[in-house]
């Protein structure tokens, strides 16, 4: 029965890993992965086209300081003979002369000399909504760096928790085979054997299922980081570490100085200001230096060449006495949004950041005490061990203090796990990474 469920167990074990048979393996770092993350991160692709969207809209506000120059030409031909009329001083009327076409082209150009500093004001405002999306998508390109972190502390302690299952069920198979001898002597009851086959079951779907963890964990690593979603990541080793831990204003004074998403927003807050003062403008007039030159031809009557001309223009809508500047509300509503969301943006800042570093130190001071646990439940099964091998302590404590032994190991390689992680978070938090 015993050879059967290990049997089993082996049969689930090759069957779950093979998708990954005919995988390649790439060996990663935490930094490797996160510059593999950020350089095919799908989302930041769509950053990329924003910038591009904001560069375009720079580009068009500097088209508006450049001259007009528009040509056209015009030629039409009459089936039916027009009735022409010719009244000129100092010529009688009647009849005139038998026109089917008439060919016209013109040129006119036009260059802005005043516009209120609408043009000078389109022109910077662009210029800071460039910077904005370049800084949103630095804002983005931390948290890509921070769910690539995440999926890999994932890949960490699920690589772990096989470790330590592999190591305990291979104890606790050495120990049925020496309890199916003690039985046979007739040194323990059945019932305690079976007890210990049965742990031995339960560790093997522990096992199972932390192989299924961690096959999902490479998947979705996969994705992130635009690999083949059949390539089999290997985990660095020594990814947990020692943190350079600092005190908690220099993390707000980080926080504050770097996060890109509060330099974006006092980009936009720049150009929103100087959309105001573009939407004052529309008030004055425009001046502009125009040119132009036109050419007719309606054969027998009149040909034109040469007629150049240049002169200056004026513009204004005398409707912007009486209507009201719906430009200039609008961009006042912009700059108050942006305020009020300014002082809500510092305000989570700093609670991100204050909880953060509470999380931080909460996830350090679980590692002492898993480690304190850890040495309690090892030196609780060596005495159960003892007990049970003078018979003063029964299968089941024995059995139970083995399994808290394991529940301690690995919920303190989890701990230093989270506490990396808790100081990843952190420093995205503060706008590094």
């Amino acid at each position: 029965m015993k050879n059967k469920g290990i049997n089993l167990g082996i049969l689930l074990l090759i069957s779950s890993n093979i998708f990954f048979q005919a995988q390649s393996k790439k060996n990663l770092t935490l930094s490797e992965a996160i510059d593999l993350g950020i350089k095919n991160s799908k989302s930041l692709k769509i950053d990329e086209a924003k910038i591009e969207e904001a560069t375009a809209n720079l580009l068009e506000a500097k088209n508006r300081q450049l001259p007009d120059l528009k040509i056209s030409g015009t030629y039409m031909y009459m089936p039916i003979k027009p009735n022409v009329n010719i009244k000129l001083p100092g010529m009688g009327g009647g009849a005139g002369p038998e026109v089917n076409q008439v060919m016209f082209g013109s040129a006119n150009l036009s260059y802005p000399i005043f516009a209120g500093g609408r043009i000078k004001y389109g022109i910077e405002s662009a210029k800071y909504l460039v910077e904005a999306s370049k800084l949103s998508s630095e804002n983005d390109k931390i948290s890509v760096a921070y769910n690539v972190a995440q999926a890999y502390n994932n890949m960490f302690k699920a690589s772990q928790a096989i470790k330590l299952l592999e190591e305990s069920l291979s104890a606790s198979e050495k120990r049925d085979q020496s309890f199916i001898k003690l039985e046979d002597n007739g040194v323990i009851a059945r019932n305690d054997r079976l007890k210990a086959q049965l742990q031995t079951s339960n560790i093997e779907v522990q096992l199972l299922e932390a192989h299924n963890n961690y096959d999902i964990a490479n998947i979705n690593m996969d994705l992130l980081l635009g690999l083949a979603d059949n390539t089999e990541i290997e985990i660095d080793p020594n990814y947990i570490e020692d943190q350079n831990l600092q005190d908690d204003n220099y993390y707000l004074t980080e926080a504050f100085k770097n996060r890109k998403d509060k330099q974006a927003l006092e980009y936009q807050q720049k150009a929103a200001m100087l959309g105001t003062k573009a939407a004052k403008a529309e008030n004055l007039p425009t001046i502009a230096l125009t040119g132009g030159y036109v050419a007719a031809d309606i054969p027998e009557v009149l040909t034109v060449t040469n007629a150049v001309n240049f002169g200056v223009g004026v513009q204004y809508n005398l409707a912007n006495i009486w209507k009201k500047n719906s430009s200039l509300g609008k961009s006042l509503a912009v700059e108050k949004q942006l305020e009020a969301s300014s002082e809500l943006l510092n305000d989570h800042i700093t609670l991100d950041v204050k909880k953060d570093i509470q999380n931080e130190k909460l996830a350090y001071r679980k590692i002492d005490v898993y480690q304190r646990a850890v040495e309690q439940a090892n030196e609780n099964f060596r005495i159960t061990k003892n007990k049970f091998d003078n018979g003063l302590a029964t299968m089941t404590e024995l059995l139970d203090a083995d399994t808290a032994k394991l529940a301690a190991q690995v919920n303190l390689i989890n701990s230093k796990a989270d506490a990396t992680l808790a100081h990843k978070k952190l420093l995205q938090t503060t706008g590094n990474y």
